[in-house]
C-alpha cells in the first residue's frame, strides 16, 4: 500500500471578496477534528471571487497567507485558484504550497471558460510535483478537465493523482461527474474534483479511483471531506489493466496511430463551427433562429414567431 489523505473543502464562499478569513478558520477547523490529512484542496477562485478586478501579482496577499496556513498545519495546500497579475495580464492560476510553506508550483488554467470568463489569459505550461515518498500529482482547473489531451499530459509526465479545484454553478455539472470518472478511468489515476457552494459553485466534489470509481461524492451543501487514497492501486492498475482488463496507458503508449488534428490537418470542419462568442437572444441559440421583429407580436395559435 502507499497511503496518502487528502482533503476538499467545498466551502460556502462570496463570489465577491476577501474570503481568506473563512478558509483558514475551516481549515483550523478540519486539522483540529482530522489531523491525519497530509494535503488539503479548496475550489477554484475560493479566496477572492469570481472578478479579475480583484488580480494580485504571486507571491502576494493571498499566496502568503495560503503559506502561512500550510506552514501552520504541515500539510501540504492546493489553493484552489485566484487570479494573478504577471506582466499586465490577468491568470487563473493555482498555487501548490508544501508543509514548510514554500510555493513548489504554480499553475495557470490552460483553458479559461471562454466565452464567458473574458479577460483572462490562458496558461501555456502542465504542472506536476511530487510529494516525497508518495508519488507525483498533477494540477489542472475546472475547464481544463473538458479538453482530454492535458489531463493526457499530466499523465505522461507521470502524474498519478490529478487534483482538479472547480468553481461550477451550471447545469453542466453533472457532465463534469462523468468527465471525471472518465478521466480517472481512461488515464488510471486518481482524480481529485473540488467544487465550491454558494456564490462559487453548486457542490457535488467528486473523488474517483483509478478504476473509474466514485470514492466519495458530496451533496450541495458545505462539507469537509477528508479521505485516504492509495496510490498502490494506480501502479497496479498500470500493471496490470483496470480491473484486470484493459490498459489505456500502455496501448496509447505503443500505438502507430498518428492524428492528423494535432498537425494542423483535418482543421477545415473547426472552421465552419464560427466565432468563440456568447449566445445572445436572436442568434441561432435561440428557438429556431429566434426573429426579434417577431419579439411581443401576438400569438397566433400554429404559428411559431420567426417561422414561415
Amino acid at each position: 500500500m502507499q497511503p496518502f489523505a487528502i482533503a476538499g473543502l467545498q466551502l460556502q464562499l462570496s463570489g465577491h471578496g476577501n474570503n481568506l478569513p473563512r478558509m483558514e478558520e475551516r481549515l483550523n477547523f478540519l486539522m483540529a477534528v482530522f489531523p491525519w490529512v497530509e494535503m488539503v484542496v479548496f475550489s477554484e477562485l475560493a479566496a477572492c471571487g469570481w472578478s479579475p478586478a480583484t488580480a494580485q501579482p504571486m507571491p502576494g496577499a493571498a499566496e502568503y497567507a495560503f503559506q502561512s496556513m500550510a506552514a501552520r498545519h504541515k500539510v501540504w495546500l492546493v489553493s484552489g485558484s485566484h487570479f494573478e497579475l504577471l506582466n499586465g495580464k490577468v491568470y487563473n492560476t493555482a498555487s501548490v504550497v508544501n508543509p514548510a510553506g514554500e510555493v513548489v508550483a504554480r499553475h495557470r488554467k490552460l483553458f479559461p471558460f471562454l466565452p464567458y470568463e473574458q479577460g483572462v489569459t490562458p496558461g501555456s505550461e502542465f504542472v506536476v510535483f511530487d510529494v516525497p515518498d508518495v508519488g507525483r500529482f498533477g494540477v489542472s482547473i475546472c475547464y481544463d478537465m473538458w479538453f482530454p489531451e492535458t489531463s493526457r499530459q499530466l499523465v505522461a509526465m507521470g502524474a498519478e493523482v490529478i487534483l482538479h479545484p472547480t468553481l461550477t454553478s451550471t447545469i453542466d455539472r453533472d457532465v463534469e461527474l462523468s468527465i471525471a470518472r472518465s478521466t480517472a478511468a481512461t488515464n488510471q489515476c486518481f482524480m481529485v474534483d473540488i467544487n465550491g457552494v454558494g456564490d462559487i459553485g453548486n457542490g457535488r466534489s467528486v473523488i474517483v479511483g483509478p478504476a473509474g470509481d466514485v470514492l466519495y461524492q458530496a451533496g450541495h451543501s458545505e462539507e469537509l471531506i477528508p479521505i485516504e487514497i492509495d496510490l498502490a492501486r494506480v501502479r497496479r492498475s498500470r500493471e496490470v489493466g483496470l480491473r484486470g482488463l484493459g490498459q489505456p496507458l500502455k496501448s496509447f503508449r505503443d500505438s502507430h496511430v498518428q492524428f492528423p488534428v494535432y498537425a494542423g490537418k483535418t482543421r477545415e470542419y473547426f472552421d465552419t463551427l464560427g466565432p468563440l462568442a456568447r449566445p445572445e437572444r436572436g442568434t441561432r441559440a435561440g428557438i429556431r433562429g429566434l426573429d426579434m421583429d417577431n419579439v411581443g407580436a401576438p400569438f397566433v395559435p400554429g404559428i411559431v414567431p420567426g417561422t414561415k
